[in-house]
């Protein structure tokens, strides 16, 4: 089943989230390994993105092996701290 995890970063800036995408994706046309989606954008008070894992454990293991260890190590220019965070099981996907 897939998964969804949206990060809210409050304050948050295009400039911040560029910094840190640059961290954690291949690239600007691949997404991590299990990610099927990934939409970001300004938001009252900063900075949301969403992203679509093709499973709960395929999350996990980018957040746990990619995301955390790369983030902690602070990404010049990137966001200050971490984000708030939802998670949900996707009931409905469409592309």
């Amino acid at each position: 089943m897939a998964y969804g995890v949206v990060h809210f970063f409050a304050n948050g800036t295009k400039e911040q989230y560029e910094a840190s995408l640059g961290a954690v994706h291949p690239s600007r046309k691949e997404l991590p390994q299990g990610q099927i989606y990934h939409v970001a954008g300004p938001s009252a008070g900063g900075w949301t993105i969403v992203a679509i894992h093709d499973s709960k454990e395929s999350w996990e293991a980018f957040r746990d092996t990619v995301l955390l260890p790369r983030l902690v190590a602070v990404v010049p220019g990137g966001f200050a701290g971490p984000p708030q965070e939802t998670t949900f099981e996707v009931y409905n996907l469409q592309t």
